[in-house]
């Protein structure tokens, strides 16, 4: 069984470790406990690790943000995996931080990534997990807030956060989305 992890965020040093950039966090952490590195290849940053007999082809798209969609697109079709073994790691203001939700399908809810990936792909219809990072900024002042670092009493709870998030894409993989739901989502 393949799979395919797409964590959303932006390329270059300026977006490193910012909110919206969460969905590369977590692949990161995931290809270091598993010693995978990840590759430049076409339209994202690629490695592949295996979790019970399971394939899973990580990729933290190229495209920056916006245009998330063109990266899963090609992912999809170059190596043959059905929408219902996507999972897409991104980051939700609507949140708090701390609150990690799985959910089969949904609405972009104003993420710009997700309207490029349901755009691209014509539906709503694959999974999402929503790692929160809360919505703490001034009316107006989201991009700057998604663009910002997280705060220092926040810090401390992220490599949990991170850990918890890998346990989830793992157990997607494993025992699929209902289930997963069941046992994480709070």
């Amino acid at each position: 069984m393949k799979y395919l992890i797409v964590g959303l965020g932006n390329i270059g040093p300026e977006y490193a470790d910012t909110r919206h950039n969460i969905g590369f966090m977590v692949l990161d952490e995931l290809a270091k406990q598993e010693g995978a590195k990840f590759y430049n290849m076409r339209l994202a940053y690629y490695t592949e690790v295996t979790h019970k007999s399971r394939t899973l082809h990580l990729i933290k798209p190229t495209t920056y943000m916006n245009l998330s969609g063109k990266a899963l697109n090609h992912w999809m079709k170059e190596l043959k995996i059905p929408v219902e073994n996507v999972l897409v790691i991104v980051d939700d203001i609507a949140l708090p931080l701390g609150t990690l939700r799985l959910k089969p399908k949904g609405s972009a809810a104003g993420h710009n990534g997700l309207k490029h990936i349901e755009a691209t792909l014509g539906n709503n219809e694959y999974a999402r997990l929503r790692f929160g990072v809360g919505d703490n900024y001034p009316k107006g002042r989201q991009v700057d807030y998604v663009l910002s670092g997280f705060d220092k009493d926040e810090l401390p709870e992220l490599p949990a956060l991170i850990d918890r998030s890998i346990e989830m894409v793992k157990s997607f993989c494993t025992i699929g989305t209902e289930l997963t739901m069941t046992k994480f989502n709070k």
